[in-house]
């Protein structure tokens, strides 16, 4: 008789398994940071402050996390992979439109998502000096952006166009609409959000007028 392989069941408390209470745990963790982020800064999470919010001791902190580094690049990856995804959700569903009008949903939606006092996204456009870690990825955030509309673009450029000089306006164009919705949500800018919509939009026109054929501009002639 041949030998089977016989597993024994996962134990459970309270209806979870050991894997599933901890990634509770972990996500506990993540959300309470975000919290704290949120209402304070980045600076202000700490390693016994999102432990205490969570409700978790130190212990739980450190199976999941080896420093609060770790963690603050945990949130952020999780916030930006959300916003990632709801504006390529955006590009998805005016997939029939032309680039321009697609470019111009996308920066309304992000503007939009900037707009809620509660926000996740608002900690992608924060003041991350002092973080190494944060200011890595805002830099890998403006690439990812960049390498993503370039992909997009791509099949309704002009024949012959040059890649790199698009690429270098696509970063140009997306870090120029990074800083100039920080200085509109930190006050530098007293204009409310359709005028940042607009202006974005307009820009994103006149770097269309340079790239798309004459068929797919839809800038003011």
């Amino acid at each position: 008789m041949s030998t089977m392989d016989v597993r024994a069941p996962a134990r459970t408390w309270g209806g979870r398994t050991a894997e599933e209470r901890s990634a509770q745990r972990r996500a506990g963790l993540v959300e309470a940071a975000l919290d704290i982020w949120l209402d304070n800064g980045w600076a202000a999470v700490t390693m016994r402050g999102v432990c205490q919010r969570a409700s978790l001791n130190d212990r739980y902190f450190y199976e999941h996390f080896a420093d609060r580094d770790q963690l603050l690049a945990a949130v952020w990856d999780e916030v930006w992979e959300e916003v990632f995804a709801e504006l390529a959700g955006v590009v998805a569903a005016h997939a029939d439109r032309t680039p321009l009008e697609i470019a111009g949903a996308t920066i309304a939606r992000a503007v939009e998502l900037q707009t809620d006092l509660r926000g996740r996204a608002r900690i992608l456009l924060a003041d991350h000096a002092g973080s190494a870690v944060l200011e890595q990825r805002r830099k890998a955030m403006l690439t990812d952006a960049t390498d993503g509309l370039v992909a997009i673009a791509w099949p309704y450029l002009r024949p012959g166009v040059d890649e790199t000089a698009m690429r270098m306006s696509t970063l140009a164009g997306i870090g120029g609409f990074i800083e100039l919705l920080s200085a509109w949500r930190t006050g530098v800018l007293d204009v409310d959000a359709q005028r940042i919509v607009e202006h974005s939009t307009a820009i994103a026109m006149q770097l269309g007028a340079v790239f798309l054929p004459p068929e797919l501009d839809d800038s003011p002639k």
